[in-house]
């Protein structure tokens, strides 16, 4: 069985795709650069977490990329299903991709949901900054970026960096929200990343725990830092204990990300939906 499903769906149905990848990191090399997509997982029973919002960032996205993109939801979600059921991978991640030159023909790519350490949860990540890499338009989930980011070569430790704009705010991470707990008001950028799914869901639990300020944290201001934490669909909320060997909280989660923890998992748990 193949570790990956890649078929492509357009008016006439599911078509299998002309390669085979080991994942959807390998399937994006055989992906187009120009284009724009979307990517998060199931939960058991073949149920779904804010798809809607996924498939509303995409029309989005392609609409400020000035691709021309109308998306049959009720179609795209049975094909889905269909590749799910034929998959026999139970709980899958996947990948709807939106070429520019066929917009017409969606690329689905489904591999099966390895769920992530649970000590990433418990004992936190390390980060470092990335100095003048803010993404042109970072409002697109472009297929540009999933290509641009493999130019950044982590250190070992370093789960994921921090895109810095030129005058030093910290935006996001390469496949993530950022946030920090800076004087116990939440920050994390306004305008200048791409809008999450798992933000939507942290700004509705978050005001009964701390305030929100929708203001990007600088770089200077790292050893202020409460706490911090990075989100995605997949991950959820994944707290950081270290930006560029400086220590956050004490080296360990803090209170307020445990709260925040604990009110995204109620959240999902009381908003899937079957796909």
């Amino acid at each position: 069985m193949s570790p990956c499903k890649i078929a492509l769906l357009d008016s006439s149905g599911l078509h299998p795709a002309d390669y085979q990848a080991e994942s959807l990191a390998d399937a994006a090399r055989f992906e187009p650069r120009d284009g724009v997509y979307t990517i998060t997982n199931t939960y058991p029973g073949v149920q779904v977490l804010k798809l809607d919002a996924h498939l509303d960032r995409l029309e989005d996205s392609a609409r400020r990329a000035a691709i021309p993109l109308r998306l049959d939801r009720p179609r795209l979600r049975g094909a889905l299903r269909q590749m799910i059921a034929q998959s026999g991978f139970g709980e899958v991640r996947f990948r709807i991709t939106v070429p520019r030159e066929s917009p017409e023909r969606l690329i689905l790519s489904i591999e099966p949901f390895q769920r992530h350490p649970p000590e990433i949860y418990s004992t936190g990540v390390r980060c470092i900054t990335l100095p003048d890499s803010a993404r042109q338009n970072a409002a697109v989930k472009s297929t540009g970026w999933m290509h641009d980011r493999e130019q950044f070569q982590l250190p070992a430790g370093i789960y994921t960096g921090l895109l810095l704009d030129h005058d030093g705010h910290i935006l996001e991470g390469m496949s993530s929200n950022f946030y920090a707990v800076i004087g116990g008001e939440l920050w994390t950028v306004g305008t200048g990343a791409l809008p999450g799914i798992a933000q939507q869901i942290v700004l509705e639990v978050a005001p009964p725990i701390l305030t929100v300020r929708r203001e990007a944290p600088r770089q200077q201001e790292i050893p202020q830092m409460a706490e911090a934490f990075i989100t995605s669909s997949s991950r959820g909320i994944v707290p950081v204990i270290e930006i560029d060997g400086i220590p956050i909280g004490g080296g360990q989660p803090g209170p307020r990300t445990r709260a925040l923890q604990d009110a995204y998992a109620a959240w999902v748990s009381a908003h899937l939906e079957a796909l």
